[in-house]
């Protein structure tokens, strides 16, 4: 049975409150009754529907989850057509975006209260990221690629790597020149792992 309309459009409206309420206080300074009045909701709406602030604090992190498994159905799509340099804009401008860094760097700061909440985004979401990535390197024209795994581990590092981490301790330090970056990475790693750059066997 369809979910009614009004509590769909009141589940949107409580974890996009939940999702910046917890980014600026924390998951123990956040208050569930100043939650439900910035998404302009009844704080009986928001028990009714999560029950109470751990099971938000999931929800939100769950909706994250859900568009990353979305990004990487879309980066296998997109590789085919776009090749690895635009495959390598799109990760860094999502990675690095104003929704998901503050996010990855609060799961951070809890993963000692929520470990398993924080192995299990890692895994369906960067570490999906990187699998869907290995999957496609070794179809990938001019590159030799042994280790698909190991190899998507590199361009990773080599597109966002060092943003990502100036930026988990520094919310200002993202570069302007994001897509530059990026390229530059997706340049390096195609020298990297140019085929011609392999000595031939025997």
């Amino acid at each position: 049975m369809p979910e009614d309309p009004r509590v769909t459009r009141s589940r949107a409206l409580i974890l996009a409150a939940a999702h910046d309420h917890f980014v600026a206080h924390g998951y123990v300074g956040a208050n569930v009754d100043l939650i439900a009045a910035e998404a302009g909701v009844a704080k009986r709406t928001v028990y009714n529907i999560y029950g109470g602030k751990e099971a938000l604090f999931r929800a939100v992190v769950e909706e994250s989850i859900t568009i990353a498994e979305r990004f990487s159905r879309e980066l296998a799509a997109g590789i085919a057509a776009e090749g690895l340099e635009g495959v390598a804009v799109r990760l860094a401008g999502s990675v690095l975006g104003p929704r998901v860094l503050p996010l990855r760097r609060l799961l951070i700061g809890e993963s000692r209260r929520f470990p398993e909440l924080a192995v299990e985004y890692y895994d369906r979401a960067p570490g999906l990221v990187m699998r869907t990535l290995a999957g496609h390197l070794r179809d990938q024209p001019g590159l030799a690629v042994d280790d698909p795994q190991r190899a998507a581990e590199h361009l990773a590092f080599l597109v966002l790597g060092a943003p990502l981490d100036r930026a988990l301790f520094d919310a200002s330090a993202v570069p302007e020149d994001l897509e530059a970056v990026a390229l530059a990475g997706v340049a390096a790693f195609r020298r990297a792992y140019a085929a011609e750059a392999r000595p031939a066997p025997g």
